[in-house]
């Protein structure tokens, strides 16, 4: 059985997603070569923005944040320049920080994604068209990928509305489905719970199913392999499975700090561990070839980071 999760841009993690990389893209929409690394917390009444920034844009916080959950919430904002000890490493074309990333792409849905992973997003999409509040769905497969349980749940909304558009969308019986399974509720988001930058790392990635290397995306611009090396080695992923018409592919991608080149890139071709090459897997390598200096990234903190028809999906 597999089993993964997805939550609305109005969940109180999604949120601080959401305000970070709207910063992120706010730098680089003026300077591209922005090094950013920002964290969000958020919950009853204040919305704490810190972290690094270098610079020469010069950003309102404090209006992206009200543009992104409105004004009734108080900002403390604490944000220095990057460390110089980092930005020595950084500025010769290194690492900003050791990682392990993993890329990974199947076969089994266009979107090269787990199906667990597609279905538990598109149905968590579905019912945010209609309600778009604070919310989160669940799909459990079985062995042979047969709808299991659903669970969904929703503010502002009833369970006999929220199981009426589950079962709408995914017809048929034969599965269970836990809607509002609490019960219904009414104060969510911020007011309801508190809210962090990087903590739906597997709705980011790719479910609970496949390993993660356990850095955080939003709020960094691409210097940080964390996120560059993971957009990176997806993409490694997709060209393989195309490549050689495998039907599953891992890559794994590791660095030090202030090197330019991976310590490690194994790729895990259908069981097989091969070498990667032909490819330039320095941090300015892989930004050049993904193209990403540009503001691209608030759109990525809402609905995963992969299987969307980003340059790294391709």
């Amino acid at each position: 059985m597999r089993t993964a999760e997805s939550v609305t841009p109005m969940h109180p993690d999604k949120i601080c997603d959401r305000i970070s990389d709207a910063i992120l893209d706010a730098c680089l929409t003026q300077d591209p070569k922005s090094r950013v690394a920002i964290e969000t917390m958020g919950g009853h009444g204040i919305i704490t923005v810190t972290g690094e920034m270098t610079t020469n844009a010069f950003v309102d916080i404090r209006d992206i944040v009200n543009g992104i959950v409105g004004d009734k919430y108080g900002t403390q904002v604490n944000i220095v320049r990057q460390s110089s000890d980092i930005a020595n490493g950084v500025d010769r074309g290194g690492a900003g920080d050791q990682g392990i990333m993993v890329g990974y792409a199947t076969r089994e849905t266009i979107e090269m994604i787990p199906r667990e992973v597609k279905m538990s997003r598109n149905l968590c999409r579905y019912i945010y068209e209609q309600f778009p509040t604070d919310g989160k769905t669940q799909v459990t497969l079985g062995n042979h990928n047969e709808l299991v349980s659903v669970v969904a749940s929703f503010q502002n909304t009833t369970s006999k509305e929220i199981e009426d558009l589950v079962r709408g969308y995914f017809g048929g019986d034969g599965y269970n489905v836990y809607a509002n399974p609490a019960g219904d509720w009414s104060c969510g988001g911020f007011d309801a719970d508190t809210g962090l930058t990087g903590r739906k790392l597997a709705v980011d990635n790719y479910g609970p199913h496949v390993p993660i290397g356990g850095g955080a995306f939003s709020g960094k611009d691409p210097s940080k392999v964390d996120r560059s090396g993971a957009y990176m080695a997806r993409k490694i992923a997709v060209d393989i499975l195309k490549k050689k018409c495998a039907n599953e592919v891992y890559v794994w991608l590791a660095y030090a700090i202030g090197h330019d080149q991976p310590v490690e890139a194994t790729a895990i071709i259908d069981g097989h561990i091969e070498p990667i090459k032909g490819y330039d897997l320095s941090p300015r390598g892989m930004i050049e070839q993904l193209d990403l200096l540009k503001p691209i990234y608030a759109k990525t903190a809402e609905w995963g980071h992969f299987g969307r028809n980003n340059t790294w999906d391709k």
